[in-house]
């Protein structure tokens, strides 16, 4: 049950950074114990539609995207409001509007740009797509298309669909192999099972890893990926990223250019129907997973924590699931995960998403019909 509302100081200084609460929040769980530092959970906002997705402004605001379409902007007392201009989406299954990322130039003028992925529909087909606007007022406006996978596909399901921003400026995007043909995964003339990179304007940037090759989309980052639902680059510049597995086999990725990650002819993941297991551990040429989560933790929302208030967790990744409930902390040294901590196990249901916000505090959504947009900070 949920913990009554209680009355919160005009700021916190915890660890050395200055946490402002929000006007309204309610306490969740005062405190959750931790290896380094308990927690405590707020919820900021509640009434969200299925939400995927959230961007929180430089004035305090966020951005949240809910999957059958809605755009919304959450002010820090909660308050909700519906943008007007968002895309007409195909919202069926695992299909809507989906990730969001700021221009990461946001704030001089010229790059105030919203970034999202959708799923565009096409004579009962669709695909991933990229777009951005502009955030005027309550609406989007000067909404440009910038990319959408070639081929089309029946509805529903594998859309990976997550952003992240290279150092470079340049934009990496996930898109799922789309449910009912694997293989394209392998096929590295198709975008699906693949992560892109793309110019912010959502061109090709002369330096990819394919550009020279005839038989590969120029597009395309790395192949043999499932269904990328969590990505973040972090301070360092290098990419993780993490993956539903089929039966199992749920695992977290380091990303590198030009590699082929295996789905599916390397799988720790079993069939749905049989069980049985479905390709190999492990083959020549394939790169083996960073980490694989233990039982089915349907990851989506991946994040690293770089917040002062967090000293015991620097550069660590929080990634969270979807079946399993569960914020996990995983612990990267080089290319692998050395260590994991379960932080949250059921306190708000499905983990949709997971982001470090830029005043060191920690957001996450779930997954939920009438979702909500959490906070966790250091309890006092």
């Amino acid at each position: 049950m949920d913990k009554p509302c209680k009355a919160l100081p005009t700021t916190l200084l915890t660890l050395g950074m200055l946490i402002t609460p929000h006007i309204n929040a309610e306490i969740i769980d005062d405190r959750i114990g931790t290896e380094h530092l308990d927690l405590r959970l707020e919820r900021l906002a509640s009434g969200l539609e299925s939400p995927w997705a959230l961007a929180r402004l430089p004035d305090g605001r966020f951005l949240v995207s809910e999957r059958p379409g809605y755009l919304t902007l959450v002010d820090e007392d909660g308050t909700t409001t519906r943008l007007e201009g968002v895309p007409e989406v195909h919202s069926r299954g695992q299909g809507g509007l989906l990730d969001l990322a700021l221009h990461p130039s946001w704030g001089d003028g010229e790059h105030d740009w919203v970034y999202f992925t959708w799923s565009k529909p096409d004579n009962g087909n669709t695909a991933t797509a990229l777009s951005r606007a502009r955030l005027e007022g309550e609406s989007l406006a000067e909404v440009e298309e910038l990319f959408v996978q070639d081929r089309y596909s029946d509805p529903g399901r594998h859309y990976g669909s997550r952003l992240a921003w290279l150092p470079d400026g340049t934009l990496l995007m996930s898109i799922g192999d789309r449910g009912s043909n694997p293989e394209r995964a392998q096929d590295k003339g198709d975008h699906a099972g693949s992560v892109l990179r793309l110019t912010d304007t959502g061109g090709v940037p002369d330096d990819n890893p394919f550009v020279d090759d005839d038989e590969v989309l120029d597009e395309l980052y790395t192949a043999g990926n499932r269904n990328i639902q969590g990505m973040v680059v972090t301070a360092d510049g290098e990419i993780w990223a993490s993956e539903h597995g089929p039966l199992g086999g749920d695992e977290v990725n380091f990303i590198e250019a030009g590699e082929n990650y295996g789905w599916p002819e390397v799988t720790l993941g079993r069939d749905y129907g049989t069980g049985q297991p479905i390709g190999e551990d492990s083959l020549p040429g394939m790169r083996d997973p960073a980490h694989v989560f233990e039982g089915r933790q349907a990851p989506s929302g991946l994040a690293q924590v770089t917040a002062d208030a967090f000293p015991d967790w620097q550069g660590d990744l929080l990634a969270g699931g979807l079946r399993s409930e569960r914020l996990v902390r995983l612990t990267p040294d080089g290319s692998d995960i050395v260590a994991g901590e379960t932080i949250l196990d059921g306190h708000i249901g499905r983990i949709r998403d997971i982001r470090q916000g830029d005043d060191g505090s920690l957001y996450l959504l779930n997954d939920d019909p009438q979702g909500s947009l959490y906070r966790l900070v250091p309890a006092d």
